[in-house]
């Protein structure tokens, strides 16, 4: 969980929290989207989305000048740039993958290039069928478990800078490997030690099964809850809007109680 770009944008309008089409997370070029953030806005309009927070990646309605957010981003890239350079060297000298010269200074042109930026240049050159594939099945292969930043250090970032640190698609953890049961609750307490105050409930890679645990959690927490597509344009087959937010009969009171919080949020600064 890294934080990025502003957390949400609210209109001067007032919004019927109860009703309007959300998501809560998506991402640009800024992070590893396709998209700009100039070429998102249109694409929003034509979901009919109302309302939606561009994340790169998740925290939110936190003052983006303050200081602990400017270190914390600028470590966050600096690890995923060294992480970035670890994984081309290793399809190139150890998988045999080759690319011109031109193509590797454009990949590091990119704000922020990542796994998606080196797969999709995978499948161009034909050595995977699909971004998926190339990142399972080659770039995977490569582990840089302690290249990260810790949990902790993004959460109080945002807590320092005003915001609302959010755990995106908590069911997911590092990998394929799928976090559930006792082993997700006690994820879920780790983080709170730090200043955890919400989770994404709704999500679109997340089945009934997994979106009724995470509300309960929510719940039993006293979590604020979020629902996002984790849209990245061409690098993920997912679409603007996809929550699974519009499968539930009513929004549950967390994802209400966190929007007029990130209301008030955004307002103030």
């Amino acid at each position: 969980m890294n934080p990025g770009e502003r957390g949400i944008h609210i209109k001067e309008t007032e919004i019927d929290y109860r009703s309007v089409r959300l998501d809560l997370h998506m991402h640009t070029t800024v992070s590893d989207g396709t998209d700009r953030p100039e070429e998102l806005l249109p694409k929003i309009r034509g979901a009919g989305i109302g309302l939606f927070s561009v994340t790169d990646h998740l925290g939110y309605g936190y003052d983006e000048s303050a200081a602990s957010i400017q270190a914390v981003v600028e470590k966050g890239h600096s690890l995923r740039m060294t992480k970035f350079r670890m994984r081309l060297d290793y399809v190139q000298k150890e998988l045999g993958f080759t690319f011109s010269d031109e193509e590797v200074r454009l990949l590091f042109a990119m704000d922020n290039p990542g796994k998606p930026h080196l797969a999709k240049l995978m499948v161009q050159h034909g050595y995977a069928r699909s971004i998926t594939q190339a990142i399972h099945d080659y770039i995977n292969g490569l582990r840089v478990r302690e290249l990260f930043l810790k949990p902790e250090e993004a959460i109080q970032s945002i807590l320092d800078a005003g915001g609302i640190p959010v755990l995106a698609h908590p069911s997911y953890g590092d990998g394929d490997e799928l976090v559930v049961g006792d082993k997700m609750e006690a994820r879920l307490r780790h983080l709170l030690a730090f200043g955890l105050q919400g989770m994404e409930a709704f999500y679109s890679g997340f089945t009934p099964q997994l979106r009724d645990e995470n509300l309960a959690l929510a719940e039993k927490y006293g979590l604020y809850v979020t629902a996002g597509s984790d849209y990245h344009g061409s690098n993920k087959m997912i679409s603007l809007g996809d929550t699974g937010l519009d499968n539930c009969p009513e929004r549950p009171e967390g994802l209400l109680r966190f929007l007029e919080a990130a209301g008030e949020t955004a307002s103030a600064s």
